[in-house]
Formats: structure tokens, C-alpha cells, sequence
């Protein structure tokens, strides 16, 4: 094994593109001039989209206002949802020095109102191996932001750890890579946005990854790629609402 296990991974030629397509969008974003007087709330405005777009890929289709109004306040997984998107500045540095404790607490909140007390918190049955990996990967790399938590996404949902609500998991646990690894420190882009408006790509995208082929890796590290660039977009036009109001 390399000394950095995700090396081989920069190879691929979709990669090279991926990393260079959202580092521009994101700086793009960063450069926003409502960002200098009004970053609060956008960070909050960011975080409930995202809230909505998980819950949303989770199978819960609410409309956005539903959720801000607390119409869809009686769906758990909404709820779950919001509050796993509110927890992510308080796990950041945790998710750098103990990501499984991270994990756990991510479903703890995801789960809530899903799981008995005593199952908050548990991954699955026979997946704890493969999280140990990912997190002696996430220790060990210093490949780019959108690869690791490409990376992170794929294996959590891939594995299926954190039963009901993986997908809320895997996908706060991107915010949280992108945060620690510096590619959006204040957590703006809406990238749960952009997956969602490639909803028809994610299922196949994740597919491939699930191969463990490099053609397939390379096709959902794309697929990643293309959703943070969504969600810098859609970050970019909650700044332009933000502004008229």
C-alpha cells in the first residue's frame, strides 16, 4: 500500500478535472460579495436546503417551504435531517481526531426519533472493519477535499452502516470533509443540492463505485464533482435572494 492509500486515485484522468472544476466554483463562490456582510445567513440558509435536499434523496419529497415553516415538522427524518446539519461545526474538530465517534453521534441525531435509545449510534452489524479502514484512510491521505470525501460518501452508503438514515450520515459526514480538509471551511456549499439535482446520476453513479473498479471510482469521484458544483450554484443564487431581501 502506498503511503498515502487514495495516491492511485489521482491518477485517473476524470480526477485531475474534478479537483480542478470545484476548487474554481468553490473559490467563485467564496468571492461573493454578500458573503462579506451576511456569511450567518447564508451558512444557515445553507444548512437548511441541505437539511431538505438529504431528507429529499432519503425518499421524504418535501417541498423546501414545507420544511422551513415546519409543515413537514411530523417527518422524522426531516427532522433528523436538520439536526444532523446543525451539528456539523460543533463535530469538525472531532471529525478530524476521531471520525467514528463523529459517525456515531451523526446517527445518534439522524436516528432520533427512528431507533430505540440503546441502537443510536451502532453501525451495522459486520461493517465495523471497513469503517476502521476509512478511518485509518482518512488519517493517512492528503489526497484533495472532493476525492476523500467522495471517498467517504461511497463507503458509507455503500455500506450501509448506519441503518435507517445512512444517507443522512454519508452526506453530513461530506460537509464535514469539506470543512476539515479546507475546500469550504464555513460549510456554504449546498453539495446535498446538487446531488439532488442529479438525482437520475447518483443511484448509477454509486453503482459504479460499488464495482471497486477503477473505471467505477472515477465515474462517482465525477459524479461527486458535478454535485459540488450544483451546490456552489446553489449557494450562489441563495446569495442573490439574500441580496434583494
Amino acid at each position: 500500500m502506498p503511503a498515502d492509500p487514495l495516491a492511485p486515485l489521482l491518477a485517473l484522468p476524470a480526477v485531475t478535472a474534478a479537483v480542478a472544476g470545484t476548487r474554481g466554483a468553490v473559490d467563485t463562490l467564496l468571492g461573493n460579495r454578500v458573503l462579506r456582510r451576511r456569511s450567518a445567513d447564508v451558512s444557515a440558509e445553507s444548512a437548511l436546503h441541505g437539511a431538505w435536499a438529504s431528507a429529499w434523496l432519503a425518499g421524504h419529497e418535501h417541498s423546501l417551504e414545507d420544511v422551513r415553516s415546519g409543515r413537514a415538522a411530523g417527518d422524522p427524518v426531516v427532522q433528523g435531517a436538520l439536526r444532523a446539519q446543525s451539528a456539523i461545526g460543533s463535530l469538525a474538530d472531532t471529525w478530524t481526531r476521531a471520525p467514528r465517534q463523529a459517525l456515531a453521534r451523526l446517527h445518534a441525531l439522524a436516528a432520533a426519533d427512528l431507533l430505540a435509545a440503546d441502537e443510536l449510534g451502532r453501525p451495522r452489524p459486520g461493517t465495523a472493519e471497513r469503517l476502521d479502514t476509512l478511518a485509518h484512510v482518512l488519517a493517512e491521505t492528503q489526497a484533495p477535499a472532493v476525492v476523500v470525501a467522495a471517498i467517504v460518501h461511497g463507503e458509507l452508503l455503500g455500506l450501509d452502516a448506519f441503518v435507517p438514515v445512512s444517507g443522512l450520515v454519508a452526506r453530513a459526514a461530506v460537509r464535514l470533509t469539506l470543512v476539515e480538509r479546507g475546500l469550504d471551511p464555513k460549510s456554504l456549499v449546498v453539495v446535498e443540492a446538487g446531488h439532488r439535482e442529479l438525482r437520475s446520476e447518483y443511484d448509477a453513479a454509486l453503482a459504479a463505485y460499488r464495482t471497486g473498479t477503477p473505471d467505477g471510482i472515477e465515474t462517482w469521484i465525477g459524479h461527486c464533482a458535478d454535485a459540488l458544483v450544483a451546490g456552489a450554484r446553489e449557494t450562489t443564487a441563495i446569495c442573490e435572494a439574500i441580496a434583494r431581501s
